[in-house]
């Protein structure tokens, strides 16, 4: 049986207090102690509602953009048929259009419930994967099982496009403040270009606990002035919300305040419990391959 958090759905839709968000959101293992499983448990896995956050920001129904949650799994490790202990890296892809995004400390407990099992391939244990996160999710999530031979090809990239964080700017305020991006574009110039911060930070909604990420802004429409964006994006320094809920935030702020007839925000968030999370959301990009980051 997977947790689920519906029942709090109406609570969270009709006030949109972060600090009330977190608190309808108490029954989920994030900031609680817990004992390690070391036997298959998919019982573990939390899935939230993504209908909380987006009611908040007016998201409906078809949704403006396509995409993932791209996860990494860097500490999955099984027993074998012979009970000799096996070692892997897993990537997913939790489509945006799930009903639920799971909840991270459930994942990686969840992962840690492998530890002692005996599966008979690795085949079985991907298809595992698939089977119960897609459960939880209530959508398609698909899941690639990287055997050490291969771990090569988990190859440290930069993110694209030309960094603004050189911008010598003077910072007092911390607060999250969309307002930056008002009046922030040139009409008379219209422009296609790439841009990344590595300053993203915000904190978990449960926890306050730090998340440390890097954003790939990717548009074509009026050219958006570097500072007040760099601003923005610092502003999330104090801000209590997911990975995923961030993403979308930037994605809707843009396309209100910045008038970008195309888009792509990807952010990539260091690890945490051996998993990172890199949501991905663009109305004319795929989902890319998955390449970390050097903080990742």
């Amino acid at each position: 049986m997977v947790a689920y958090f519906d029942t709090e759905t109406r609570l969270m839709t009709q006030n949109h207090d972060p600090y009330r968000n977190a608190k309808a959101l108490s029954g989920l293992t994030l900031g609680q102690q817990t004992d390690y499983q070391e036997h298959y448990a998919p019982e573990l896995l939390q899935g939230v509602p993504r209908k909380l956050n987006r009611d908040a920001i007016n998201l409906s129904a078809p949704l403006p953009f396509q995409g993932a949650d791209i996860w990494t799994g860097y500490e999955l490790s099984w027993l074998n048929a012979k009970g000799k202990p096996m070692v892997a890296i897993a990537e997913f892809q939790l489509d945006l259009n799930s009903e639920h995004l799971i909840e991270s400390k459930s994942f990686k407990l969840y992962l840690n419930s492998f530890n002692q099992t005996r599966f008979d391939s690795t085949e079985a244990v991907e298809q595992t994967l698939t089977q119960d996160l897609s459960r939880c999710a209530n959508g398609e999530v698909k899941v690639r099982v990287i055997e050490p031979k291969h771990f090569n090809s988990q190859r440290v990239v930069e993110l694209p496009g030309h960094c603004i964080d050189d911008l010598d700017i003077e910072v007092s305020d911390y607060e999250f403040n969309p307002k930056w991006l008002e009046d922030s574009t040139d009409d008379k110039q219209i422009v296609a270009e790439t841009l990344n911060s590595n300053l993203l930070k915000s904190n978990c909604l449960i926890t306050s606990q730090p998340d440390w990420g890097s954003v790939m802004i990717r548009y074509q429409g009026p050219k958006i002035d570097r500072e007040k964006l760099l601003r923005y994006l610092i502003s999330f320094r104090q801000h209590n919300e997911f990975h995923e809920q961030c993403v979308e935030r930037i994605f809707t702020d843009l396309k209100r305040f910045c008038h970008c007839s195309k888009l792509t925000v990807y952010a990539r968030y260091t690890r945490r419990g051996g998993l990172d999370i890199n949501p991905f959301r663009s109305d004319f990009e795929h989902v890319p391959e998955s390449q970390r980051l050097a903080r990742q």
